[in-house]
């Protein structure tokens, strides 16, 4: 199983817990249309530094990998360029702005965790806008389409959703976070000890 495939199943199995422009991303990834090219999505350097400490922060290293190891945010990039939309990119960077502009990288590890918490309490009232904005436009891509300036996903809503799409979808997550059992044994109830990794087949 290559990871594009991978992704959508992972994608099944947590259907509920990723929002209706990261569903749409994952089936255009796996089903590509012909369709006019996306805007292009990049990121300067300060902003790309400031999306790997988010995401390390997010999932960092313990005695496994961290995202920036797993490659998280090389991920989050790809994703984003390869498949969403303006809206999206427009709310993506927006918040990544707001990080630099409130000092991030400046920040020590307490101040950086601070800073983060206010950006998930204000990210509540972002939600229930876009819940609000969408129950009146719908998820159509052509609407989408056609109000590009609509406002997209937020940003820590999204950043959240990428890193751990990316992170459980990569070599050194999977082989972090699961024991891998090529040949599986009987159906049978198994307690999980504390630490202990669960079993993927």
């Amino acid at each position: 199983m290559n990871r594009r495939e991978y992704i959508s199943h992972v994608a099944v199995l947590l259907g509920g817990a990723f929002s209706m422009p990261t569903l749409l991303a994952i089936e255009r990834l796996e089903y590509p249309r012909a369709e006019a090219p996306a805007a292009v999505f990049q990121l300067n350097n300060i902003q790309r530094t400031i999306v790997a400490e988010v995401a390390e922060m997010i999932i960092p290293q313990t005695e496994t990998a961290g995202a920036k190891e797993a490659g998280v945010p090389s991920f989050i990039e790809l994703m984003l360029n390869d498949c969403y939309r303006t809206p999206v990119h427009l709310s993506f960077i927006e918040g990544v702005e707001e990080l630099r502009a409130a000092g991030f990288l400046t920040k020590n590890g307490a101040e950086k965790t601070e800073l983060l918490r206010k950006v998930e309490k204000d990210t509540k009232e972002l939600m229930k806008a876009y819940n609000m904005q969408q129950s009146k436009m719908g998820d159509n891509e052509d609407r989408e389409l056609m109000k590009v300036q609509t406002k997209g996903l937020p940003f820590w809503r999204l950043m959240k959703e990428l890193t751990l799409l990316g992170y459980f979808t990569s070599e050194a997550g999977i082989k972090g976070s699961f024991e891998y059992v090529p040949i599986p044994g009987k159906l049978e109830e198994v307690k999980i000890k504390p630490n202990q990794k669960i079993y993927a087949y």
